[in-house]
Parts: C-alpha cells; structure tokens; sequence
C-alpha cells in the first residue's frame, strides 16, 4: 500500500523533524511505501530550511510546497492532496498532538471498506475552559445550521484515492473541508484518539482566528 502524509502547517519548525521520524517509524515498522508532504504555507521562521534538510536526508520520501504567503490551512491541504500520489491520503497536524499510533486504526477500517475515517477527539482535557467552549460551540451552531461535520473532528483523517479524486470534483472558492469532505459520500467511520499537548511552539488560532 502506497500512503501518502499531508501536513499543513505555519511557523512549526521545532517540530517537522520530532513529527518525520515519528512517522518514518510507523511506516517502516509496517513496511508501508510512503511519501510526506510538507505544505508551507508562509511561515515566517526556519520550516522551509527545515523542510529542504529533511528532503535532502530523504529526496524520495519527503517533499515539500511552499506558498508565499499564510492562505490558511483548507487551501494548504487541498493543494497536498492535488499533489499526493498514494492509494491513501492521511492528513494530520505538524504540532505533533496527533496520535501517531491511530493510523493504524484508520488503516484497518480503511481495509474494512471504508473511504474516509475521521479522527475524532476522546475529550478535549489539554484545552483551556475557552478554548473547550468555543470549540464545541463552533460544532454546535455549524449544526444547527445544517453543516453535515463530524464533531471534535479537526483535519486527522484518511481518504481513499477514490475519495480524494471525489473532492476534486467540488469546486469552492472559500475552502472549509471539514465541511465538504462529508459531502462526498462514500462510505466512512470514526476512529478515536487522545490529543496530547503541543510539543513545542505555540497555537496557530489565536482568539481572532
């Protein structure tokens, strides 16, 4: 199997190589061809040089994309996916609070006959009462305005190159995939995980965002 990681991420490079070898464990350890895509998207610190240090340690494994300016995390996951070449598309965090160890899980259901599987929060404990709040409140009132989303889920997911070649077919301006992703129709399922504290850094969605 052919799996293809996407990471968006802005202003992380204390964590791209924690978050690579992580990753080139779980891979190596189930024999899995990989490739990592790093999207730069206008980070103003060392993650590109990070990002070319790591392709150049590992030239057919590790790539990167680099926009010139911070054009958010929904346009940063659609162009990685538009440049991933696996069976399957896992999309994750670079802050290293995602369960590394869930993958396997979205695999087996993958194998199971399911299209997406979304990673989903088992509770929200490392938050702040704020952040907790809002965040569930975010859900809440996207559903009672009738957007089909998957509560507690953030963008931790797998999807089939079926799946993948679906959302091409949308063609919105405004990206919010936490929003269209569910539209496509296939089938899917949850897979939860605990979410551990940010390795280093600090959040990228501060109260403006």
């Amino acid at each position: 199997m052919d799996i293809s990681v996407v990471i968006p991420l802005y202003n992380e490079d204390e964590s791209l190589p924690e978050l690579f070898s992580w990753i080139k464990r779980v891979m190596e350890e189930n024999k899995f061809t990989y490739e990592v895509i790093f999207v730069n998207d206008g980070s103003t610190d060392r993650s590109w040089d990070v990002i070319n240090e790591l392709h150049n340690q590992n030239p057919d494994t590790v790539h990167g994309i680099k926009f010139r300016r911070n054009y958010g995390k929904s346009p940063a996951l659609y162009c990685g996916f538009d440049r991933a070449k696996g069976d399957v598309v896992i999309t994750m965090d670079a802050d290293l609070q995602d369960d590394m160890d869930a993958m396997d899980r979205f695999l087996e259901k993958y194998e199971e006959g399911c299209e997406i599987v979304y990673g989903v929060r088992n509770k929200r404990d490392t938050d702040t009462f704020f952040k907790r709040f809002t965040a569930e409140g975010f859900y809440k009132v996207m559903k009672a305005l009738g957007v089909d989303i998957v509560f507690n889920h953030a963008d931790y997911r797998l999807m089939s190159r079926r799946a993948v070649e679906g959302l091409a077919q949308f063609s919105e301006v405004n990206l919010f995939l936490r929003g269209i992703v569910p539209q496509i129709g296939y089938k899917w399922t949850t897979v939860t995980y605990e979410r551990a504290e940010r390795f280093a850094g600090e959040s990228k969605y501060p109260l403006k965002k």
